[in-house]
């Protein structure tokens, strides 16, 4: 998204609608799962004898982030694609393409 920015190429979103938390109003409330460190701490590959090994990449005792998602800041995102069409990254394009959700508000 920061590069696309810093080049002028629109950045969208594409989600399903049914990860709208229609009760959030920031971003910053969205809970972001924490997967174990095991996915970034090793690789796996094929060795010159034929099999498949996973090595380790970084010390033993070396702790790893490893979130599940990252949340793109609204201002860098031009718009969201969803099975209903296009939608403007705001809560008034959100409404507009999914009126049903005006009754319990964003």
């Amino acid at each position: 998204a920061l590069a696309a920015k810093d080049n002028d190429v629109p950045f969208y979103v594409a989600l399903p609608s049914s990860t709208i938390d229609w009760r959030m109003t920031d971003g910053a409330e969205i809970p972001i799962e924490q997967r174990g460190d095991e996915e970034v701490k090793y690789a796996e590959g094929l060795c010159e004898d034929g099999k498949r090994r996973k090595v380790l990449l970084t010390p033993a005792t070396s702790g790893a982030g490893n979130w599940a998602f990252d949340v793109t800041p609204a201002r860098l995102v031009t718009g969201l694609i969803t099975e209903r069409g296009l939608s403007h990254p705001s809560e008034e394009g959100l409404l507009k393409t999914f009126p049903e959700q005006a009754s319990t508000g964003l």
